[in-house]
């Protein structure tokens, strides 16, 4: 290999290590804003699992087809592709289902109301079809996601729920793919038309993303935290 092709190969990752960095912050700062689960009342706890399931269990698989077409490169379209065989193969949606019901917790009309218009902005950001910014979209959720569940088993719990294949499942398996769209981002990355700097571009879906997620936590299980 030679000089210039190991440098660039070096500056490539440092980039998306950075992007990664980034993004683990806005991870901290989101998880960090939420009310302890202790605190949380029981009706809060159906709700933030119902705008959950009202959010990812008719749109995950959506998005990741967005990224699969969207992207360029061989190697971002065998790395998602891989993403949704498991999703479709394993029936993740009939996961989170079971997950749901067992809280006694499946969204009705408010909750899907609670998170519908930024949940409109996120399809729609994905039906633009941009590569490398839905592909940095995903690996943020999916690095999110591993580390809610933890506090999505324990609101379960709270109500009452020992069902606890679909946060297992997810609490290891995004894990991989979070790193694994990380690489799907580099590869996308070079391919990019848009030479803008990253707060610009990439990450527009994960701020609308962002949005989304704190729509999942209804204001009354902040006002019950507050009077703890």
């Amino acid at each position: 290999m030679s000089i210039a092709l190991s440098a660039a190969l070096a500056a490539d990752e440092m980039r998306t290590e950075l992007i990664k960095d980034h993004l683990c912050h806005i991870a901290d700062n989101l998880l960090s804003s939420f009310p302890d689960a202790d605190t949380v009342s029981n009706d809060a706890c159906r709700e933030i699992i119902a705008r959950y399931s009202a959010v990812l269990e008719g749109n995950f698989i959506y998005w990741m087809t967005g990224a699969y077409l969207a992207s360029r490169s061989n190697e971002a379209r065998s790395i998602i592709l891989d993403n949704l065989f498991e999703e479709v193969r394993d029936s993740h949606p009939a996961m989170l289902r079971r997950f749901t019901m067992a809280a006694d917790a499946s969204p009705n009309e408010l909750d899907v109301l609670a998170v519908q218009k930024n949940l409109t902005s996120v399809r729609l950001f994905i039906g633009r079809l941009a590569p490398a910014p839905i592909v940095t979209m995903m690996a943020f959720f999916e690095g999110f996601i591993q580390r809610f569940m933890p506090y999505l088993a324990e609101l379960a719990g709270k109500r009452g729920s020992e069902e606890r294949e679909y946060t297992d499942v997810h609490s290891g398996c995004d894990i991989v793919h979070s790193q694994e769209l990380y690489h799907a981002l580099e590869a996308e990355m070079k391919l990019a038309d848009d030479s803008r700097e990253p707060a610009d571009y990439l990450y527009e879906g994960v701020y609308l993303l962002k949005s989304l997620i704190a729509d999942m936590v209804p204001a009354q299980a902040f006002t019950a935290a507050s009077a703890e």
